[in-house]
């Protein structure tokens, strides 16, 4: 099978497009051929793509955890799914991702696929929606009525904190660009400040809820806006390994859910909330992905990979 898998060139880490053998399900696990991946540009540096479990190092990584397919063959022990059923979700930080044309998962981890929905969009809802799901409920307990404070509301993750703190009745406000303003607003932002030109510190205040996407000097600069009982939840890459103890227990990094994925399945079906995909690009393409060197981006939502389109059908013959 075809696999993006990250590589050593001597110039930095990079990914070249290789052939790999098709992975077995273990008893408990699942086979997925992958329609569609999502693409994390700051996936690359994170320390499960370079690292085992052990800690010790990890070459020919694939990465690309994020994805939406069909279940190709099932282990022994895994209940809840059947062979040609359209399902997404994630699988393992550890494991090999979907930046492949098949790759393992667990039931636990997926959840059938958006009705509504085609491969390509739903690929681009996993990561960012559990995100926001994970960082607003489970670790923020955002409620109704509170005011939350997306940084990055027009991004693959903040795209989701903002829909998804609307709809739990909390009243959002949102950082973005000047070309996504009105787009942030039209998510159900009710007050979007242009990060360039505002300083959100001085016109903001009594936060409850900071949702941070940004990190560094935009994450320090949140901590004042805040209630006395405000929480900050921050997903920046760059705040992994923070010593500031404020910082360190505030950083979140995503986990795979099927139960919150089936209720975020139900909301994109409602269409109580909707994906927003960035720019979508052959499989040939995922390393310009990856680097962000992609024409005709929209500059928000996210970045997809599309391996089932006719044009990669073509290439593989």
């Amino acid at each position: 099978m075809r696999v993006m898998r990250l590589t050593d060139s001597g110039h930095g880490i990079e990914l070249e497009e290789a052939n790999a053998p098709r992975p077995e399900p273990e008893p408990a696990e699942l086979l997925i051929r992958i329609c569609a991946a999502g693409v994390t540009p700051t996936e690359l540096l994170w320390y499960p793509t370079s690292h085992d479990r052990n800690g010790k190092k990890r070459n020919n990584a694939v990465p690309g955890h994020e994805f939406s397919g069909v279940i190709a063959a099932a282990g022994k022990a895994t209940v809840g799914f059947s062979l040609g059923e359209s399902v997404y979700g994630m699988n393992d930080w550890f494991a090999d991702g979907a930046m492949a044309e098949f790759c393992l998962s667990t039931p636990s981890s997926i959840a059938k696929k958006p009705s509504c929905l085609t491969h390509v969009q739903t690929a681009s809802v996993p990561i960012g929606a559990l995100t926001s799901w994970q960082g607003l409920f489970d670790r923020a307990k955002l409620k109704s009525g509170e005011r939350a404070l997306i940084h990055g509301g027009a991004g693959a993750v903040g795209v989701f904190a903002v829909q998804l703190a609307r709809y739990a009745g909390a009243h959002v406000i949102a950082t973005a660009s000047a070309d996504n303003l009105e787009f942030a607003a039209s998510l159900g932002a009710e007050q979007v400040l242009d990060y360039r030109t505002s300083r959100f510190e001085q016109v903001l205040s009594e936060i409850d809820v900071v949702f941070d996407t940004v990190g560094g000097e935009t994450l320090q600069r949140s901590w004042g806006v805040l209630k006395p009982s405000g929480r900050i939840i921050t997903i920046a890459a760059g705040e992994e390994n923070a010593t500031d103890e404020r910082t360190k227990g505030a950083f979140l990094l995503v986990q795979p859910n099927q139960k919150q994925l089936e209720e975020i399945a139900n909301l994109l079906d409602s269409q109580t909330i909707i994906p927003v995909i960035d720019a979508v690009v052959p499989f040939r393409s995922a390393a310009d992905a990856y680097k962000k060197n992609v024409r005709n981006r929209l500059g928000r939502g996210k970045l997809v990979v599309d391996l089932d389109s006719d044009v990669e059908k073509k290439a593989a013959l």
